[in-house]
């Protein structure tokens, strides 16, 4: 069948997927039998026909071509997405800035605000601030359940592995290590190895910097972009999460969820792996850092 809607839930039973299967029947649609990917946690159903919005109470529900769901390529964005903090705000809490600096990166990451300026703004609030910081905010940070054996299984299976980010390479250099992607992309702090300088190396990487690295590496790798899969939750992922094969709204703000067909908004990063048809059984699994 042409199309495959997954369901995904921290618990999901039996009548919600028989429930998805009724939604999909009454739309017309020819439903194939359901087959769970992990019992209790992830179904799909097979079916062809229109693919009729399926919302149940706490489920993901994603509807995607049945042909060519693995991807080859994750480009994954970092804070809020692969790990669970923002770390500019983070280190602005050195300065009593927490509120103040949240709140700008609330705004930006809802395409509020110009993402380049309101970077910009939130840096140089943290001039002065010591260097050795950005050690102690590193000890905060907190991964994002799923993620080390989302990037283990798809690594297994073939597939390159990059981390980009609108934040600060000092922590995609730690992130990348810690969940064992291939390569990472991000904006670089200037300091004079005392005190930061408020300022980032420009070009500033943003949303047309993230869409440009998803294109360059299925260019290198001879990759149609169709076979790469990207994720994210800011409006300055949308551009990557538009372009690529599949792109998925992570628990995203909701100027992104509003855009992005594929959301996951209650599972956890290995629903990306089920959104690509793998089983738990495929999974190679990794304890969260």
């Amino acid at each position: 069948m042409k199309n495959t809607l997954v369901l995904i839930a921290p618990a999901l039973d039996d009548s919600a997927v028989q429930r998805a299967a009724e939604l999909l029947w009454s739309n017309g649609g020819a439903v194939g039998t359901p087959d769970w990917l992990a019992r209790g946690i992830a179904c799909e159903i097979p079916f062809d026909g229109k693919s009729a919005a399926v919302a149940l109470p706490g489920v993901d529900a994603v509807v995607l071509p049945t042909a060519d769901r693995r991807k080859r390529l994750l480009v994954a964005d970092m804070e809020s997405t692969m790990i669970e903090n923002e770390m500019l705000d983070e280190l602005a809490d050195f300065l009593g800035l927490r509120e103040r600096i949240a709140a700008i990166t609330a705004r930006a990451m809802n395409g509020e605000l110009d993402f380049a300026a309101a970077l910009a703004e939130r840096v140089g609030l943290l001039k002065g601030l010591p260097v050795s910081k950005l050690d102690e905010a590193a000890k905060r940070i907190r991964y994002t359940p799923g993620g080390a054996t989302l990037v283990a299984t798809m690594k297994k299976h073939g597939a390159t592995c990059a981390l980009v980010s609108g934040g600060f390479t000092y922590f995609t250099g730690l992130v990348k290590q810690a969940l064992g992607f291939d390569l990472d992309a991000a904006n670089l702090l200037k300091h004079d190895g005392k005190t930061l300088a408020g300022t980032v190396e420009l070009p500033i990487l943003g949303k047309e910097a993230k869409l440009a690295t998803l294109d360059r590496l299925c260019l290198e790798r001879g990759l149609p972009v169709g076979e790469a899969l990207s994720v994210g939750d800011g409006a300055n992922d949308l551009p990557m999460l538009k372009a690529a094969g599949l792109g998925v709204a992570f628990h995203a703000k909701p100027v992104v969820a509003a855009e992005v067909a594929a959301r996951i908004d209650h599972g956890d990063l290995t629903a990306l792996l089920y959104l690509q048809g793998y089983r738990r059984s495929d999974f190679v699994e990794r304890p969260d850092p």
